[in-house]
């Protein structure tokens, strides 16, 4: 039930992923990476339908070598969300690929060597529609700017961008996305700052080798949210050493926290203390499993005392408010009360209700409309 976000983001040139638009007034894009073996054909497609049921929108995929590539053909042709491939130095892969219906290369021109190489893979990419993604990392930059700057600093960064930039638009090929990233939040937030002045396309956000799922986590928000809040950023990845699927779920929730995105349950819940008439950790713990699986954008506030909790409950649109009985709110008024007991089974079933009817009325705007 809140308003939409005071944000206005950066200005950038709208491309395609496959279906997915990335750029312009499009909705910020949230990816993850496969990190099965890709000659594994059943493992990565398993593993990108799990992505897809946590609501990835672009998946990338390493292809390494040939044999990868042709892997990457046969997993193409059996999932449905868009795939970026992951290719380093040989050009071969990047043409093979294209043929194969890739929907965006992640390549750096620079990298590939000989003038003819880049042509030929601009001219695959052009006659098929498929967009570019330049990647610079701080860890990979080049040798000469290693000597340049001493170390990586965000100005080593945007140049190396910059170097790769400059063969795609010398060769008259607009369409590619650039990410700046850096495990080091200040330098990834400074690249992308300077990098968002230099060119008009779509930038991809991510704080590269971010950590576990918690450091990698809290490392990732303060990157991103401070990049996100400026409006800079049209599609991100946050990069954890665990389960892809965290990395969605954990984007997702960065986006809703900035009211970026709307996707399933945000959850507005108090940490606890002394205070509360049940228990909130138990509680909210129960309900975030429970209700994975529900996709509408809806506001739940779990708090578990009077202080604070109708003021937060009437902004939601289902409120739980603690005391003696509980109160529930729906839609911002006093609705019905709960004892403890049951409670769980109970509120899951009003959020379930009310999701069923927030979809179906939605439904019926977009029909009418």
């Amino acid at each position: 039930m809140h308003g939409e976000s005071p944000i206005k983001r950066r200005e950038s040139r709208k491309i395609w992923v496959g279906s997915v638009p990335v750029g312009g007034d499009a909705p910020i894009a949230v990816q993850s990476m496969t990190n099965s073996d890709t000659n594994d054909v059943a493992a990565t497609v398993a593993q990108i339908n799990r992505l897809e049921a946590a609501g990835v929108d672009i998946v990338r995929v390493s292809v390494p070598d040939m044999d990868a590539a042709e892997a990457f053909g046969r997993i193409k042709q059996l999932v449905k969300v868009p795939l970026v491939a992951d290719i380093h130095f040989d050009y071969r892969i990047a043409l093979r690929v294209a043929e194969l219906g890739v929907d965006c290369l992640r390549i750096n021109p620079g990298n590939i060597g000989r003038e003819d190489r880049v042509r030929a893979v601009v001219d695959a990419a052009r006659d098929r529609g498929i967009p570019i993604r330049i990647g610079v990392n701080a860890g990979s930059l080049e040798k000469d700017l290693q000597k340049k700057y001493g170390e990586p600093t965000p100005e080593a960064l945007v140049e190396s961008a910059l170097r790769h930039v400059e063969h795609l638009e010398r060769l008259n090929f607009p369409d590619f996305k650039v990410s700046v990233k850096a495990s080091d939040v200040f330098m990834a937030v400074a690249a992308y700052r300077l990098l968002a002045k230099e060119i008009v396309q779509p930038l991809h956000l991510g704080i590269t080798e971010a950590g576990g799922l918690r450091s990698g986590t809290v490392k990732s928000a303060v990157g991103l949210g401070m990049l996100l809040a400026e409006g800079i950023g049209d599609t991100i990845r946050i990069s954890l050493a665990a389960d892809p699927v965290e990395e969605v779920k954990v984007g997702y929730d960065i986006l809703k926290s900035l009211r970026l995105r709307s996707r399933g349950i945000n959850f507005i819940a108090c940490p606890s203390c002394s205070r509360q008439n049940f228990d909130v950790v138990k509680t909210m713990n129960e309900l975030e499993g429970r209700l994975e699986d529900l996709l509408v954008p809806l506001d739940v506030a779990v708090i578990g005392c009077v202080v604070n909790g109708p003021g937060e409950a009437k902004e939601a649109h289902i409120g739980l408010t603690g005391g003696t009985p509980n109160l529930i709110y729906i839609d911002g008024k006093p609705a019905q009360k709960l004892t403890n007991d049951n409670l769980v089974n109970e509120l899951e079933r009003l959020i379930r209700e009310k999701a069923a009817e927030k979809a179906e009325a939605d439904a019926s705007v977009i029909v009418r409309g």
